[in-house]
């Protein structure tokens, strides 16, 4: 459910490519325009997501990870895409 959460928030933000229907397992993998720059910021925040290359990002939920993080991971991805 909650890497569904993030699937669907993440599918909202410009520059994001990404159809939430097709997670149905905790990774999320989507493109953004610049996936190195993307997870750069994203670490200045404290979120970790991983390059999968040039424009593709990978992002797991695990059980550290609750709806709190979910919705703090979505607003450093808007940042970042800013």
């Amino acid at each position: 459910a909650r890497a569904r959460r993030l699937a669907e928030g993440l599918a909202e933000l410009p520059g994001v490519e990404l159809d939430p229907a097709t997670v149905d397992t905790n990774i999320v993998i989507f493109a953004v325009p610049d996936s190195s720059a993307f997870c750069s910021a994203l670490a200045e925040e404290d979120v970790a997501m991983s390059r999968f290359g040039p424009t593709r990002v990978r992002a797991v939920t695990h059980l550290d990870v609750d709806d709190e993080g979910i919705e703090r991971a979505l607003a450093a991805a808007a940042r970042a895409l800013g």
